[in-house]
């Protein structure tokens, strides 16, 4: 399995989630768990995803993501989830 996480902040509005998941059932990528909070207006979501049968490249997907995010007005970073792991270790 290739985990990696994904990370959406930026201001809330409607069909941010929407607009994210659609892209990751059209590529393939699989949602394995997902949080999402609204604070004082600001949306921050954290999805770990399984890239095993996406039929994208893994840098497609970050490329892809980034366009989709300013696209909506968040950021949006994926990395793989040992990166991530290593960079929020106590």
């Amino acid at each position: 399995m290739k985990k990696c996480v994904i990370t959406v902040v930026g201001k809330d509005t409607v069909g941010i989630i929407a607009k994210v998941c659609s892209y990751l059932a059209d590529t393939k990528v699989n949602i394995l768990d997902i949080s999402q909070t609204i604070v004082s207006g600001y949306f921050n979501m954290m999805m770990i995803v399984d890239t095993t049968e996406s039929v994208k490249k893994f840098d497609e997907i970050i490329n892809d993501l980034d366009g989709l995010g300013e696209e909506i007005g968040v950021a949006i970073k994926c990395q793989r989830e040992e990166i991530f792991d290593m960079m929020h270790r106590i």
